[in-house]
């Protein structure tokens, strides 16, 4: 869900691109894409991958995005 809503802020406070991006990446943590994935592409994401994305989502948001100077984090 955060990631969710770092997307939700990028894509309007920061920049459609990084924006979107982070949107279709969050995209993997609902159980129906995962579900959908699974059936239609026979792909199936393990959670230490989710995991790692997670974080370097987060890192790369607080460290780098204009996201984290705008609020001073």
């Amino acid at each position: 869900m955060i990631l969710v809503i770092i997307g939700v802020m990028s894509l309007f406070l920061v920049h459609p691109v990084p924006g979107r991006a982070y949107l279709l990446l969050s995209l993997i943590y609902f159980p129906p894409v995962t579900g959908w994935l699974k059936e239609k592409y026979r792909i199936r994401i393990p959670v230490i991958v989710k995991i790692i994305l997670g974080i370097f989502i987060m890192m790369f948001t607080l460290g780098v995005s204009d996201l984290a100077e705008m609020y001073h984090i």
